[in-house]
């Protein structure tokens, strides 16, 4: 059974920093893409970043570019979304996912296969 088991997720003082953590069970780490995505109450899940198989390939959401770092260590199944100089408007639940079927890559997030449970992170002002 896969697993995709995030932890890291709280509250936050504006300017902060945080950093949210996936580990993956049950299929080959490093057969998938890893991504974040995240969901604040009313709106739609919307793509915070990912991170190839290798670790070589990163994307990120124009929101975040800059602040949000993504990164994996796959001798340990787990993937890493640090975060600083949050936003009160980074307030969401954060989830973690994995596509195993694409070569690239993507924002969308029909295309990923598996996800968390999720993470809530909320920054105050």
């Amino acid at each position: 059974q896969v697993r995709f088991i995030e932890s890291g997720g709280g509250l936050v003082q504006a300017g902060g920093s945080l950093r949210v953590s996936c580990v993956v069970s049950g299929r080959t780490f490093s057969g998938y893409i890893m991504g974040w995505f995240r969901q604040a109450p009313g709106k739609e899940r919307e793509f915070v970043s990912a991170i190839s198989r290798s670790g070589d390939g990163t994307r990120y959401a124009d929101s975040v570019k800059g602040r949000f770092t993504i990164s994996r260590d796959n001798a340990k199944n787990t993937v890493y979304l640090q975060m600083n100089s949050l936003k009160v408007e980074d307030t969401a639940v954060y989830y973690c996912t994995g596509d195993y079927r694409n070569e690239r890559i993507s924002t969308r997030r029909y295309d990923y296969q598996y996800w968390g449970q999720g993470t809530q992170v909320t920054v105050s002002s």
